[in-house]
């Protein structure tokens, strides 16, 4: 069966590989000190844009910004001391930055705020090098930066491709991470035949149109106590001391722990996914209004449905698969797969399972809508008349 696709699928695409690695106490140092680099760029311009445009409704361009950073060099020698690609990128990341803003302007968006200056309590310490002349490669368990030379990392996954940038990153929990932007061809899934649509929830973390069910792992959950625990103790520390610094390290790594354990359950059931099915649809959820409900927020949050669906997403474009998300609006819910009579009483959350008036179907909430939202996707695909 050869089944509707929205364009041909580009088998050359960007992928990265994330790997821990451990530098040495020197190659620490400059690490830290790129990154500070970095960000004090990013605040210098940033400063000198939001002035400039607050005056005379102007911007710096890229290009003004990387002419005068030569000048900004001489000023501070320190400058000089690290990756001079660091500083460029820091810059482009700014002027994307910058030009989100104005079109938040164009839009007269409620969304106005000026890009966020950055800190060094921020969580994300991170800054991007470029492939120049082949200054970036890999020999077995080392990766050639510049600057840094070569650094000791765990080879967990090979590649075969042309790396284009390479970004060094700190976690909270200190740990140093190298991620690897390679342009490479990716071999495609054979075709298949099959079908699914899928309703995410929160009592259940997905059900599929063939009525499998994904069980919510509720990560946070299992180590609530725990994180309740340390954050108690935490607020008898005296700010900034010794043990206030430990006492964060401890929740920080906890914290770490339950985002690792998630972020590998939601790989493992989206990858699973795309192996098994052609045509994938899932409804156009409004996430950020849902997460509204204080009552709902926690929950919601802790299931991740925009990651998933982002996984979703990127695998289906890597792997020659479709992926379609239904109409927000559809009332998947509350509409009977069978004869498609519409119940209003499954807005009531609470109703899980009813019987159709019209055809007397007995109807599971969550099957039900994942029938709809597939034979929706289908329709509007021109698949289903």
């Amino acid at each position: 069966m050869n089944y509707y696709k929205e364009s041909e699928v580009n088998t050359m695409t960007l992928k990265a590989y994330k790997y821990r690695f451990y530098p040495n106490k020197k190659q620490e140092i400059l690490i830290n000190k790129t990154i500070g680099c970095c960000r004090f760029v990013f605040n210098h311009y940033l400063s000198k844009k939001i002035d400039l445009y607050k005056s005379e409704k102007k911007s710096l361009t890229y290009n003004q910004c990387a002419n005068e950073l030569k000048n900004l060099k001489k000023e501070h020698d320190w400058l000089k001391e690290i990756d001079s690609i660091s500083l460029q990128q820091s810059l482009k990341d700014l002027d994307v930055a910058y030009q989100n803003f104005f079109k938040r302007v164009k839009k007269d968006s409620d969304k106005l705020g000026y890009p966020k200056f950055k800190s060094k309590r921020d969580n994300k310490q991170s800054y991007r090098s470029q492939m120049v002349n082949n200054n970036i490669y890999i020999i077995e368990n080392r990766i050639k930066l510049p600057k840094l030379g070569l650094v000791k990392f765990v080879n967990s996954k090979s590649f075969i491709g042309q790396i284009k940038n390479v970004t060094v990153s700190k976690s909270s929990t200190n740990k140093y991470y190298v991620s690897v932007l390679v342009e490479q061809e990716i071999e495609q899934l054979p075709e298949n035949d099959n079908v699914m649509g899928f309703d995410l929830g929160i009592k259940d973390f997905l059900i599929t149109s063939d009525g499998v069910i994904g069980n919510n792992p509720k990560i946070l959950y299992q180590y609530e106590h725990k994180l309740t625990k340390l954050q108690r103790q935490l607020a008898h520390k005296k700010i900034g001391s010794i043990r206030y610094k430990k006492q964060s390290l401890k929740i920080a790594k906890l914290h770490e722990k339950i985002r690792n354990i998630r972020i590998d359950f939601l790989h493992k059931l989206s990858t699973e996914i795309i192996k098994e099915n052609q045509l994938i649809f899932s409804e156009d959820l409004n996430v950020k209004g849902m997460v509204q409900n204080h009552k709902l927020a926690k929950a919601i949050s802790n299931v991740s449905w925009s990651e998933f669906v982002r996984m979703i997403k990127y695998k289906s474009k890597w792997y020659g698969r479709t992926y379609h998300k239904v109409d927000r609006y559809f009332a998947s819910s509350q509409t009977c797969n069978i004869c498609g009579y519409r119940n209003s009483d499954t807005k009531n959350l609470g109703l899980r399972e009813w019987i159709c008036l019209e055809c007397g179907t007995h109807h599971n909430r969550d099957k039900n809508a994942s029938i709809n939202i597939l034979n929706q996707g289908l329709k509007d695909l021109g698949i289903l008349a």
